[in-house]
């Protein structure tokens, strides 16, 4: 019985080896978003790794707990010589600040744990990146776990304005403050260069995935011994990972729950994106090494409701989708 199973399961690699062309040998096998566990030989990267990522879900609640400090603002705004309702806003923005400076804090944690992880993936271990995320799936699990976290957090922050207004009426107020020679105790919070850094990161649309993507390219710059398809197949064979696994009913099926399937999506859009910023033509290029097509059918085969942010995702925070070289059915596959 072993010896048969051994024998099916060779003719059915040798089978998907033949059946497939060298433009579309798309990796094939069951990436266990659920429960992969860690290996001896990950151990040490994955420890590193959920150490920041245990803290993810806490900054996703305060994130969407964020109300800001809105109406103390504007009303002292509004009356400038009322000493008591300046005390009232300065007073309500200085914890808020203190919360952005902590997601900020956590960008620089999380951009540290992606170069763990992508100097594990894309190292001589293995042969190719198939390899790499089929045999240390723990590894790949926390990889789609950190583009889960990414995509969460920008949404998050792209519907809530009272981030950036906040953060403004806290450093306008600092410097008039410093102006006049007024002691701030929030100072002691964030300092003038460390605010500048925060500012600039919340300017972005998308700042957590403007670190990943920076964080990549860094990465790339920093190993200049190591060919930039290593890291950017990574993503690619990542993207085709998501997009097999969804469209493939014995695969899907075994997801436990229809949370699997939204985590999947999302991890599929988020190394889409990422892969977009670091590749040097992106991914809707004709030589992308991602089935662009295939992804957004898949997205377009879910319930509507549940994809039109991952659409949205797709059609306005990707860089080269409106290049000329884009190829014109997928542009019109995302109008």
């Amino acid at each position: 019985m072993f010896f048969a199973s051994v024998y099916l399961r060779n003719m059915g690699n040798l089978l998907k080896v033949l059946t497939c062309t060298d433009l579309e040998q798309e990796p094939n096998f069951f990436l266990d978003f659920e429960n992969a566990q860690p290996t001896d030989a990950e151990r040490e990267v994955w420890e590193q790794v959920d150490t920041v990522l245990k803290d993810a879900k806490g900054i996703l609640d305060e994130l969407q707990a964020y109300k800001g400090a809105g109406q103390e603002i504007r009303e002292a705004i509004q009356n400038p010589n009322d000493e008591a309702l300046q005390e009232q806003a300065w007073a309500a923005v200085g914890p808020l600040v203190g919360k952005l400076k902590k997601f900020y804090e956590f960008s620089q944690r999380l951009e540290a744990a992606l170069h763990s992880l992508l100097g594990a993936l894309t190292s001589e271990t293995y042969d190719d990146p198939t390899q790499h995320l089929e045999r240390e799936q723990a590894l790949a699990k926390q990889f789609a776990e950190i583009l889960h976290f990414t995509l969460r957090f920008d949404e998050l922050k792209m519907t809530n304005p009272a981030i950036q207004n906040d953060f403004s009426y806290y450093r306008r107020t600092l410097s008039r403050m410093r102006i006049n020679n007024v002691p701030a105790e929030a100072e002691n919070e964030v300092n003038n260069e460390l605010a500048n850094r925060i500012s600039l990161f919340y300017a972005d649309a998308t700042p957590m995935l403007k670190t990943l993507s920076d964080g990549t390219t860094k990465f790339v710059s920093e190993n200049k011994n190591l060919p930039i398809e290593n890291t950017t197949d990574v993503l690619s064979t990542m993207a085709s990972i998501c997009k097999v696994m969804l469209e493939t009913p014995e695969y899907r099926s075994r997801f436990s729950s229809e949370e699997t399937v939204s985590f999947c999506l999302r991890v599929m859009v988020g190394v889409i994106i990422l892969y977009d910023y670091v590749h040097p033509v992106g991914a809707f290029a004709k030589s992308s090494k991602i089935d662009m097509k295939g992804c957004i059918k898949v997205l377009k085969d879910q319930p509507p409701n549940s994809v039109e942010g991952l659409l949205n995702a797709l059609r306005y925070t990707t860089k080269h989708l409106n290049d000329e070289s884009t190829n014109k059915t997928i542009k019109s596959m995302l109008q």
